[in-house]
């Protein structure tokens, strides 16, 4: 009962400061899922205050809109990590949704599948579907959202930032309907306008791998070429979209070559990217690092201004 209490305490609290929608992610029945009974779990930590969702089956859109006389059209789906084990939703979704507000840019927080085989057909591509899904019906509604269907970005955490990578390295197949496109473009329609990768897991090599993420996604005995595949940082082409990483050096969880492949791989490529490393901070600091005063969302805001994404 107690658990219960203070769930509904945090969405009233949330609810009363921010305008908030939430919404299926699938209208009708969800792609890729097997018959199972419905075990979501949403928990505060008592020693942090911050949420945590767990065996997530059916995903959701959270939706806040940016106030109008802020509003620039510019929308961030937003992607919480969690070692594709549970969804960090508070300090890695809805926080980071409401800073969002306040730059003028609509925050659209995705609650993606977490891979497991008891309620997935195929777990290894649940999340992409989702993340996939997610563009698709954010530039369906641009125009009820008040949203340019040409400034959609996706940002993503830990493995939020894998699922990112992931979604702005695949763009070329349609996971949602199991189709190859043709020809591959800037324009193409499940192409994220930009990234935001935050402490990201890109790489599943063996020496740079968050194991648990590539065990939970892949299992336990990958081959090597679906460890290739999700490698992001191999997969990196003069199409993906621009792209800005923040990681810190002292990182243990996720480490930070990660990023930094994934940043030499866009550089090379001569993708519009920037990155910025912190000397500490280790790892899930989300949008405040306690070791430094430099704010690395002040820097993002920099950077989408550059790009004119911001005013």
């Amino acid at each position: 009962m107690k658990r219960s209490l203070a769930l509904l305490s945090f969405f009233a609290i949330a609810h009363t400061t921010m305008a908030q929608t939430t919404i299926p992610l699938y209208e009708d029945s969800i792609i890729n899922s097997k018959p199972t009974t419905d075990k979501e779990s949403a928990v505060i930590g008592p020693n942090d205050n911050k949420l945590r969702i767990s065996y997530v089956t059916r995903p959701t859109l959270t939706v806040y809109e940016a106030p109008k006389e802020k509003a620039n059209g510019t929308a961030v789906i937003v992607c919480p990590g969690g070692g594709y084990s549970i969804l960090a939703a508070s300090h890695e979704g809805s926080d980071v949704a409401k800073k969002f507000n306040e730059m003028g840019v609509t925050a659209i927080v995705l609650k993606y599948r977490l891979p497991n085989d008891t309620t997935m057909v195929n777990k290894e591509i649940g999340p992409l579907q989702d993340a996939q899904k997610a563009l698709m019906v954010v530039r369906q509604k641009a125009k009820e959202w008040n949203i340019d269907p040409h400034k959609v970005g996706i940002m993503g955490f830990s493995a939020g930032g894998h699922l990112v990578s992931t979604t702005g390295t695949h763009f070329q197949y349609d996971y949602v309907n199991d189709q190859p496109y043709k020809k591959v473009s800037k324009k193409m329609p499940l192409r994220p306008d930009f990234m935001i990768l935050i402490y990201p897991v890109i790489s599943f090599s063996d020496s740079l791998a968050h194991k648990g993420s590539r065990t939970k996604l892949l299992g336990e005995h990958p081959s090597a070429e679906k460890v290739t595949l999700y490698s992001n940082e191999l997969q990196v082409t003069k199409y993906t979209p621009p792209t800005f990483l923040v990681h810190a050096k002292d990182d243990k969880t996720v480490v930070v070559q990660n990023s930094q492949l994934f940043y030499d791989a866009l550089q090379k490529n001569k993708v519009p990217s920037a990155i910025y490393l912190y000397e500490k901070g280790g790892h899930g600091f989300g949008m405040i690092n306690k070791t430094s005063d430099v704010d690395w969302m002040n820097l993002l805001a920099e950077w989408m201004k550059k790009n004119k994404w911001l005013h």
